[in-house]
């Protein structure tokens, strides 16, 4: 086990918050753990937090576990205390080394994207001398830390839309989007920790990697040579009919398909994604009368085979007034 590594973040009341690393070896454990008193929440978005700012780095040993400890819980809404907990777990890896200092570190940072190393920004009017913030008046992407371009420009990101059917006026399109980042020469070490699905549950996150570890057997390409971020506009429903557009959204960003002129909407699922087979799913009268009430010029619609004989007469001439396409699709591929 490695010396713990603290460092420090100002809370909004002007006190100190510490951050606590320990490294030692996984032994099949979960590659990061957390700990907040009294605040398991907030210990999921700090392992949340800490797993997608690894996938901007260059190579990351997946047979290390790091613990990671905060002496309290912050304010509610606070999120100056990310940055701090990036760096201490990169400190303790190995991975960064700071500037000898007789005092700990101390950094106050947060983003909304840290799957692309970027940081938005700081919560202090003034830092004190000394403290590293993120954002423009500071560190704007991870990269900076060790004189890196910035790790955004290596990810490709695409998105793909999927109808959500609740019976009612909550029917709408629910977007999933797919950010991909090649893992290097050393290739993915760990499946699990390379694919993250960010505020989603855990039943969720793991059909999410099942799906993509299958659609990209059947390329025959693709597993192992990616570090992966997905991500719900809506991350509560049921169903797994955002399968095909999870499916589709990943191909794009790893450009395996061809580019719609507007959006891909597409509904299914398939029991056998390494066959890159597409499959039936529900709701077949509500989502298609959904998706033409959405469509737009350049949009491309992709369904089922199945549902073929079981449109609307008149639906396909509907949507193609519209100025969209729609195909009905057994397998993946060029489509």
């Amino acid at each position: 086990m490695n010396a713990p590594v603290v460092v420090h973040s100002i809370a909004p009341d002007g006190s100190l918050l510490a951050v606590t690393a320990t490294a030692r070896a996984r032994d099949g454990r979960a590659e990061v753990k957390c700990n907040v008193p009294d605040a398991p929440q907030l210990a999921r978005r700090v392992q949340e937090v800490v797993r997608l700012a690894r996938h901007t780095e260059a190579r990351y040993d997946a047979r290390t576990q790091v613990v990671l400890g905060l002496d309290r819980a912050p304010p509610a809404g606070c999120r100056d205390w990310e940055l701090a907990c990036v760096l201490a777990d990169r400190i303790v890896r190995g991975a960064w080394q700071p500037a000898r200092s007789p005092a700990p570190l101390v950094a106050n940072g947060w983003s909304d994207a840290w799957h692309l190393g970027r940081i938005d920004g700081h919560a202090l009017g003034a830092p004190p001398p000394g403290v590293l913030v993120g954002g423009a008046d500071g560190l704007p992407h991870l990269g900076a830390l060790n004189g890196h371009p910035d790790p955004a420009a290596a990810v490709s990101s695409a998105r793909a839309w999927f109808p959500l059917h609740s019976g009612g006026a909550g029917d709408a399109l629910a977007w999933v989007e797919v950010s991909v980042r090649p893992a290097g020469t050393a290739g993915v070490e760990d499946e699990d920790s390379a694919i993250a699905a960010p505020g989603v549950d855990a039943a969720l996150q793991a059909r999410v990697r099942a799906v993509l570890a299958g659609a990209r057997h059947f390329d025959g390409r693709g597993s192992g040579e990616w570090r992966t971020t997905v991500r719900f506009g809506e991350s509560r429903f049921q169903g797994a009919s955002f399968e095909l557009a999870l499916v589709m959204a990943d191909r794009m960003a790893r450009g395996r398909e061809f580019l719609a002129r507007g959006r891909l909407l597409a509904t299914g699922q398939s029991s056998s994604w390494h066959a890159g087979r597409v499959e039936t799913v529900e709701g077949l009268a509500p989502k298609c009368a959904l998706l033409l009430r959405e469509a737009a010029p350049g949009d491309r619609i992709l369904l089922p085979r199945a549902w073929e004989g079981g449109l609307a007469p008149g639906w396909r001439e509907d949507i193609r007034a519209r100025g969209a396409s729609v195909a009905c699709v057994e397998r993946i591929g060029i489509i």
